[in-house]
């Protein structure tokens, strides 16, 4: 039942026939989960609480960031360098009080994933990266669980339902994943502020109508928007996927390192010793460096007779990401050369690097 209070605050969904007093009463009860509290999560978390889902969960085991605050629209300056997950709970609580909202600090993995999903009715897939995804998705199917995906590349984003009544599943688009110098940065690609917006709330109406039994579900249907065009296409497919019958955790992330990898603290003590090569783009180039060569990781097939008399190669990028990737495409050129990683890119160096 509803107490009179609800009934105010939810009098607009209460006033659609297709939602009524019942269909609120279905929004109370159920429970989601949302996995990432980034750019896709945040809209998704703000629209669930506001239209009363009873029971919402999030998992995430990153922290705010400056660079958040241009997309992830749940976090203030003031949440800066806090748990994403605690300052997602505690804004949702500010929104709507009445409802439950549990936090997970901590990373999806082959151990909980099952676990969790199996307390939750929907599993809304929200993070930044494809390793999450596949985990999500097999996840999902063997909890029996349907699974709202987003995706976003720079102006372009997806949205499907996956695993809907026995419907297809991400693998059914995708069914193995790329290698990992194949896989887009999270880090380096770039995304207009407003579309995770965008795709979020495509996200959360799928959740919604669920719930309540209403409209067409995106099974088998992928939704493709483009921000710049301004244009929609629904892309359908067919399931034909293998049977999931295990988690398999792939063995490389967005912080996957080949070669060895050393610490800033470790090339300063025979910093003579190495060649210096930064991977990152121009403008981040200008804004923070610590010296060395210069080719962006976009450049570097074209450039490698730059490299050709260097050796102990160290190279470095934000995070680790691209020069993991810079360094997987040097190999192939130049195999006998060393080459190394700075551990935790420049961030570990410069805390403050974004």
């Amino acid at each position: 039942m509803l107490t009179e209070e609800e009934k105010q605050r939810y009098i607009r969904h209460i006033l659609l026939k297709e939602i009524g007093e019942a269909g609120q009463i279905k929004l109370k009860q159920a429970k989601v989960l949302v996995i990432g509290a980034g750019g896709l999560g945040c809209p998704v978390l703000q629209y669930l609480a506001a239209a009363g889902v009873g029971k919402i969960g999030v998992i995430d085991n990153d922290l705010v960031d400056t660079s958040n605050l241009q997309r992830q629209i749940l976090f203030s300056e003031n949440n800066i360098g806090e748990p994403k997950v605690i300052a997602s709970k505690n804004r949702l609580r500010e929104i709507n009080s009445s409802i439950e909202i549990l936090a997970y600090n901590e990373r999806l993995t082959a151990e909980n994933a099952v676990d969790l999903f199996s307390v939750y009715d929907i599993i809304v897939e929200g993070s930044d990266n494809f390793i999450t995804k596949y985990l999500a998705n097999d996840a999902a199917v063997m909890a029996e669980k349907p699974l709202v995906f987003g995706s976003i590349f720079k102006f372009e984003g997806q949205v499907s339902v996956f695993n809907y009544q026995n419907g297809p599943t991400y693998r059914c688009l995708f069914p193995e994943p790329g290698l990992p110098e194949e896989m887009p940065s999270c880090s380096e690609i770039g995304v207009l502020g407003i579309l995770p917006g965008i795709i979020g709330n495509l996200q959360a109406n799928e959740v919604l109508k669920m719930i309540l039994g209403i409209g067409n579900i995106l099974s088998g249907k992928l939704l493709v928007f483009n921000a710049l065009e301004m244009q929609t296409w629904i892309l359908p497919f067919s399931k034909n996927s293998a049977l999931i019958t295990e988690l398999k955790e792939i063995n490389f992330s967005c912080e996957t390192k080949p070669g060895d990898s050393i610490s800033y603290q470790e090339y300063l003590e025979s910093k003579s010793s190495f060649t210096l090569l930064d991977v990152r783009n121009y403008e981040e180039r200008i804004s923070f460096n610590i010296g060395g060569l210069h080719i962006p990781l976009s450049e570097l097939r074209n450039r490698f007779d730059e490299l050709a008399s260097e050796d102990n190669l160290l190279v470095y990028c934000a995070s680790s990401t691209r020069s993991s990737r810079a360094i997987a495409e040097l190999k192939e050129k130049f195999s006998e050369k060393k080459m190394y990683n700075l551990e935790g890119g420049l961030k570990n160096v410069k805390p403050d690097y974004n």
